[in-house]
């Protein structure tokens, strides 16, 4: 995959080891930029980062690429990974698949059929919306909670990638509320390859590239590690970002409309915030955006103390996809464009049709995913976790971040695994200078008055 610009970056040892472990990440960390400010830990939501020797490190199992490092670094070191259109060049049949939020980037430009042409205008065979995808998707999700009355309360959307990890991490209990349903991009890729086949008896799956232009860099996360799909029908991931200013070009020059758009008011909702849980026609249902508002609710559920729901759409980002950090518009005004974009559109055009109910379903649940384990042996996790909360009370307990952890129990842990020392807290090493200026100076006094 390439970074955001060519400009040559310094992948450190420890930064090719968290590309290459178990997980393969869509957020990198450039050291040379990076000041070592603390500021990215404060916003990170697992936890997975730490500032050492001046610079921050990325913990790869925690990572959930949510981006909110990406949004809070001022020095723009952290950056997100994606591929260019370019590196697929050598496909006979390329498509596109241009998430809804796509649609509100644009000022100005009323005419989804505009923006769509663009695209292949751009060099692209063939466009499928996303959108259409989640119209499908919406009409399976009703009908799988009609046929479906022993669920577990409430039912959790997994459209969002990050969603699924952070339940897995922080929450592996909810798993099983987890709607075990393929997101719209999966769909939309393997439906787009389906009709191109169809359409062009002369290729074969192998001559055939799926683009995903993405509003976030959780997208290109889970085409590289799929979420209950063994493998992702999506080739690639773009950035809308990036397709933005190429896209507005074609369009001042483009003389005709090539494509027409196949979405109604239900796709296009998807692209913010209780688009995906209006959908279903059912009024009992929780959405919510932004990760700390997330966490609040699955806190809330997590505990059993949100009841009489039958279902809650979570999105990592403030506003829904609009709000993802590869889009170039504000989150508001993009959500307000849409609202002008559905104004005349029909509510769904696109169905199911015979396709079995269990075609969309993930072929495997996700697995809880034991980050915070302290040890495999269970006598030495109790022995550690008997330290941490020993050395948390010696802390001072007003989690600043200072240290370059986010907490003080995180501290007290990074101690214990070795990865720290108490000496890395200021407050600390401040009551540990005074002492010595205390001894130093009852030392000297006892030497004038002998």
């Amino acid at each position: 995959m390439n970074s955001t610009n060519d400009e040559k970056v310094n992948l450190t040892a420890e930064y090719h080891s968290y590309m290459t472990d178990a997980i393969t990440h869509s957020v990198m960390l450039d050291r040379d930029k990076c000041k070592g400010c603390t500021n990215c830990i404060k916003h990170c939501p697992t936890e997975a980062i730490r500032v050492r020797d001046g610079h921050a490190r990325i913990e790869n199992k925690r990572c959930i690429d949510c981006g909110e490092c990406i949004r809070a670094c001022q020095y723009k070191a952290k950056k997100a990974i994606y591929d260019r259109f370019e590196d697929f060049a050598d496909y006979k049949y390329k498509i596109a698949l241009p998430a809804p939020s796509l649609y509100g980037q644009f000022e100005e430009v009323n005419d989804l059929d505009a923006m769509l042409s663009a695209l292949v205008e751009l060099g692209f065979d063939d466009v499928f919306e996303v959108a259409r995808a989640a119209e499908m998707v919406s009409e399976y999700t009703r009908k799988y909670l009609e046929r479906n009355d022993s669920l577990p309360s409430p039912v959790i959307s997994s459209a969002c990638p990050v969603i699924v990890r952070l339940i897995s991490i922080r929450y592996p209990l909810l798993l099983d509320n987890i709607l075990p349903v393929m997101p719209p991009i999966e769909v939309a890729a393997r439906v787009a390859r389906k009709e191109a086949l169809e359409k062009h008896p002369e290729l074969s799956d192998e001559d055939i590239c799926v683009l995903f232009i993405s509003p976030c860099p959780a997208k290109a996360s889970y085409v590289k590690n799929p979420l209950g799909v063994k493998k992702s029908a999506v080739s690639g991931v773009l950035s809308i970002g990036e397709m933005f200013f190429k896209m507005r070009a074609a369009m001042k020059t483009m003389r005709e409309e090539k494509v027409q758009a196949q979405s109604g008011i239900i796709g296009i909702s998807w692209a913010g915030t209780s688009g995906e849980a209006s959908a279903l026609f059912n009024e009992k249902y929780l959405a919510a955006d932004g990760i700390e508002n997330v966490i609040k609710v699955l806190d809330e559920i997590d505990n059993g103390n949100i009841r009489n729901l039958d279902f809650v759409e979570l999105n990592a980002c403030n506003g829904g996809c609009v709000g993802g950090v590869l889009n170039v518009e504000n989150p508001y005004i993009a959500k307000a464009r849409l609202q002008t974009l559905r104004r005349y559109l029909p509510v769904s055009l696109n169905r199911m049709g015979d396709q079995r109910l269990d075609s969309y379903e993930w072929d495997s649940l996700p697995e809880p995913e034991p980050v915070s384990k302290l040890s495999d042996d269970r006598h030495e996790a109790m022995r550690m976790m008997r330290e941490i909360v020993a050395i948390t009370h010696t802390l001072p307990g007003i989690d600043c971040g200072s240290c370059g952890a986010p907490t003080c129990r995180a501290l007290a842990e990074d101690i214990v695994k070795g990865r720290a020392v108490a000496d890395d807290c200021v407050f600390m090493m401040r009551d540990k200078l005074l002492k010595q200026c205390a001894s130093l100076t009852q030392t000297e006094e006892k030497g004038e008055t002998t």
